[in-house]
């Protein structure tokens, strides 16, 4: 007999009937929860499968009655009509050239009014702090209107300016958590480095932002994600099919005679695949950065 099997008959022999109902109990339940989330996850990976396998058949197989599982006849019309039939290449550049500039400046605002709330006394800096923290009672559609005018008055409609500008709107949250890092980093090393003659920009690039380089990507990668899914406002500023962002873009792939499925759900795809490959490649980093807006530290 093996030292295992005589360490573990003891354990068993002591073990009381109660002890033995709750671990076969726990064990029940962790079969009832793992049966659980393998249900949620097929019903959630589901729809995306469908619309896939959708994009793969002819318009003709879409249509028909029935469950088809599998494509019957295979193409790939659907993507070659999205991608050498309408402008999504010029959509592209736009969604992309917009995020990152909504990106950029976001991250780099937000950790600056952060650093300075945070660090900086100056008069009025509570007042300001408040008034952040208040800007979340504001509901998203009154936001939209006073933008609008602004940039119709400034001759900003149908041009990148004028999608990006009103987007910096939504950096609340990033100088939220900014904050809360700059307050939790202990005040000896500003105080080692004030000793040594560092001043405020040299304390920021040099000893704050470099200790927060992971919740800095983190963000940097959720804004991005959150930028190139925008719809409402692009929709509203840019009128003119060069100006449209991917989003906005796809829901132009129409038809004279009708819906088309397989051709409509091809664009989508396609409209979101840069985000998918994002997440997939930064998926601790995005998931990093949902926990610290929900307030949870990691």
């Amino acid at each position: 007999m093996s030292a295992a099997a005589t360490d573990t008959a003891p354990a068993a022999a002591t073990m009381s009937p109660r002890q033995y109902r709750l671990i076969k109990a726990l064990d029940i339940g962790g079969l009832i929860a793992t049966i659980v989330t393998v249900i949620g996850a097929i019903c959630w990976a589901f729809p995306l499968y469908w619309g896939v396998i959708t994009t793969l058949k002819p318009e003709e197989d879409v249509v028909k009655p029935g469950f088809q599982p599998w494509p019957e006849h295979f193409t790939l019309d659907s993507y070659t009509h999205v991608i050498f039939g309408t402008r999504i290449g010029q959509w592209y550049v736009n969604s992309l050239t917009t995020s990152i500039a909504i990106t950029v400046i976001v991250v780099i605002i937000s950790a600056l009014a952060g650093y300075a709330i945070s660090q900086l006394k100056f008069p009025g800096r509570r007042i300001l702090w408040w008034i952040i923290l208040a800007s979340f009672m504001i509901p998203v559609p009154a936001l939209i209107v006073n933008p609008f005018v602004l940039m119709s008055q400034f001759h900003l409609i149908n041009t990148w300016l004028g999608v990006i500008l009103p987007q910096l709107v939504y950096g609340p949250v990033t100088v939220i958590i900014y904050k809360q890092f700059f307050d939790s980093v202990p005040k000896e090393f500003r105080e080692a480095a004030k000793i040594d003659g560092a001043n405020e920009y040299q304390l920021f690039f040099r000893l704050y932002l470099p200790m927060n380089w992971g919740i800095t990507t983190a963000l940097a990668i959720i804004t991005f994600i959150g930028a190139w899914n925008q719809f409402l406002w692009p929709f509203l500023v840019a009128t003119e099919e060069p100006m449209f962002n991917v989003t906005v873009g796809i829901t132009q792939v129409t038809d004279a005679f009708g819906v088309k499925y397989s051709r409509d759900l091809g664009s989508a795809m396609l409209a979101g695949l840069p985000v998918a490959i994002v997440y997939l490649i930064f998926q601790r980093r995005v998931t990093q950065a949902i926990m610290l807006t929900a307030g949870i530290k990691g």
